[in-house]
């Protein structure tokens, strides 16, 4: 009898929550950042060139993966003016374990001798810069940006933060760059670069995308999605076909 109690009465939470439009911004964000007082890029680099170096790496990997690849590059090639001296066949052995690493090999080594070409070899200050370098979209100058400056044009959506942001009733966008344009907008300025490290740590630990664990959740009082979130900013599953 009293496991049908609480079976009905975590029902009933959820569908409470569920009920919920959109977790207070701020607050929210507030409480997140309480929750992770350490958030930070996990990408392991010394200085901005390294870190521009390490995020265009990580594009469809993990930091994980980057972070074992990036010491014996980095040792052979610290800074742009070594780099953009490489070839494609120095490079392509130290970042080979990365997916896409030919092309990836390629891009940093353009992104290098552009640097040394237009910008002293220094990694400049400005998103339209940024974005003129090989292999540099609006995505990884903004963790430059942000990271090094905290001075980004917009918040880093990555598949946490778009799984988190949808789950909080923050967009009811898909497309990354739509739902940054709603974050923008509900979030202060200061508050860019570090909205996207608390909810990457975030989706990291706690907000999982097949399992989230909504009853260790600090926010599930504020969440909409709490208890019902298994299905919510997930990537419909793929159709087999048969016969």
């Amino acid at each position: 009898m009293a496991a049908k109690k609480k079976t009905t009465t975590a029902s009933t939470r959820a569908k409470a929550q569920v009920k919920k439009k959109m977790a207070p911004p701020v607050p929210t964000l507030e409480r997140l950042e309480a929750i992770h007082p350490d958030a930070h890029c996990e990408l392991d680099h010394e200085g901005p060139f390294q870190l521009l170096v390490a995020t265009v790496l990580s594009a469809q990997t993990t930091d994980v993966n980057v972070n074992k690849a990036t010491p014996k590059l980095f040792a052979a090639y610290p800074d742009a003016r070594t780099l953009a001296s490489a070839t494609q066949d120095d490079v392509e052995p130290l970042v080979s374990t990365l997916g896409f690493f030919r092309q990836k090999a390629k891009s940093i080594i353009g992104l290098s001798k552009k640097l040394v070409a237009s910008h002293g070899g220094a990694v400049p200050r400005t998103l339209a810069e940024l974005v003129e370098l090989p292999g540099v979209g609006r995505k990884t100058a903004n963790v430059v940006l942000g990271v090094t400056w905290n001075t980004p044009e917009g918040v880093v959506v990555d598949t946490h933060v778009q799984r988190i942001s949808q789950r909080l009733g923050w967009t009811k966008n898909t497309d990354p760059v739509k739902i940054e344009q709603d974050l923008v907008k509900l979030l202060p300025r200061e508050k860019w670069d570090r909205t996207s490290h608390v909810l990457i740590f975030h989706g990291r630990r706690i907000c999982f995308a097949r399992k989230p664990s909504c009853e260790k959740c600090g926010i599930s009082d504020m969440c909409p999605s709490a208890f019902a979130a298994e299905n919510v900013g997930r990537k419909p599953p793929r159709l087999r076909v048969t016969g």
